[in-house]
């Protein structure tokens, strides 16, 4: 039995997310030859694209090892990674520089990497479904600033000094996305679909006011702690530990394992909330698992590498154009993609002007930015 890779035409039309095929898909879409984004959705299908995807993002991490101030072989990355070496005994051999590098500093990174791009997209597809908008991010909402307030408020209080910081950290941070979240649904509930543009100034109000909150912060803790938030609030990947990685793993398989479970009811509430009713979803359950999903996973991210912006928005917008707009697949999708994605911005970043290093935020924000202005500009007839 086979389940349409997206809802119908007529329906979809009224749901003003990107990557919705145009009325004049409908003859194309039974037509031989018809695009990717028209095929029904199947387990092989299914099975087929997140495979290949997990083979491209398990690509990318080994070509993003072997960059940065010293470069590795592709043959050393390899005869590592399987000779089963602990990290222990790299630094007892003492000699095996390569070794350090790799396995401490630079295969750390490249996950963490990894998991903090596939969350922010995993966010981005639901936001961008429950609010029926294309341009609906953690970023450009204004969560990502609210949960790194909350951070913010932790590290101020003496959270990020404790043993429990890897665990304590999230938890303010998702408590400052949730507050956020809380803002923009009360404003939503107010209208049958939020206008795009109330949308918009809500996140850029939102930014404004947690970022001054944020920079008030900062600038009463003393000079070496204010440096470092200042690097961390424009999105950096440290090489965090391996326990700080299972942590934002653990946030990644919960909350992506949770939203894949609402990907039935995320693809109904891209219709509208009238069709997802009459069709028997508890559209404000729903929602209220969204939301704290969102900021569970927003606060996560936000507490250990800081604000990045606009993957959320540009890599599932761009999935959605190519595998089309069913949820069961542009969830694990838009996260592999994602993941990849931000890998390579962040060895770009490393490299690029090395020893120094650019801020990934800055990278993102430069292919994100023109991307945002292309979707409000070129597409504002579809948006509004």
């Amino acid at each position: 039995m086979t389940v349409p890779a997206h809802a119908p035409q007529s329906a979809i039309q009224t749901a003003p997310i990107a990557g919705a095929s145009h009325p004049s898909s409908m003859k194309g879409a039974s037509a031989p030859g018809a695009s990717l984004s028209q095929a029904t959705l199947t387990t092989s299908r299914w099975m087929t694209i997140v495979g290949l995807l997990w083979c491209v993002a398990a690509v990318t991490a080994l070509v993003c090892l072997q960059f940065g101030a010293e470069r590795i072989g592709f043959g050393k990355i390899l005869s590592l990674l399987l000779s089963g070496d602990s990290g222990v005994r790299t630094e007892e051999r003492g000699g095996d520089v390569a070794a350090t590098i790799l396995l401490h500093v630079r295969l750390p990174r490249v996950l963490l990497g990894f998991l903090v791009g596939g969350c922010l997209a995993a966010v981005g597809v639901a936001l961008q479904a429950l609010l029926r908008n294309p341009l609906a991010d953690p970023y450009v909402l204004g969560v990502s600033s609210g949960a790194a307030l909350g951070a913010a408020i932790g590290i101020l209080f003496g959270v990020g000094a404790t043993f429990l910081a890897e665990t304590a950290l999230p938890i303010c941070g998702f408590v400052g996305g949730l507050a956020a979240l809380l803002v923009l649904y009360r404003m939503a509930v107010s209208y049958e679909r939020l206008p795009i543009h109330s949308l918009l100034l809500a996140g850029v109000i939102l930014n404004a006011i947690f970022s001054a909150l944020v920079m008030f912060i900062t600038s009463i803790l003393d000079p070496n702690r204010s440096y470092g938030m200042m690097a961390w609030l424009m999105g950096t990947l440290t090489a965090p530990t391996y326990g700080g990685l299972l942590v934002v793993a653990g946030y990644l398989l919960v909350g992506v394992g949770l939203l894949m479970r609402q990907a039935h009811t995320l693809n109904l509430l891209a219709l509208g909330e009238a069709s997802a009713k009459s069709l028997g979803v508890d559209t404000e359950r729903a929602k209220r698992h969204v939301f704290v999903l969102a900021a569970l996973m927003t606060g996560a991210i936000v507490s250990v590498s800081g604000m990045i912006g606009f993957i959320g928005m540009v890599v599932p917008h761009a999935v959605r154009l190519v595998l089309g707009a069913d949820h069961r697949l542009l969830l694990p999708a838009s996260a592999l993609v994602s993941g990849a994605f931000l890998m390579g911005a962040d060895t770009v970043a490393r490299t690029l002007l090395a020893p120094a290093e650019i801020p990934v935020g800055i990278i993102t924000a430069l292919v994100g930015g023109p991307f945002f202005v292309y979707l409000l500009l070129w597409r504002k007839d579809r948006l509004a």
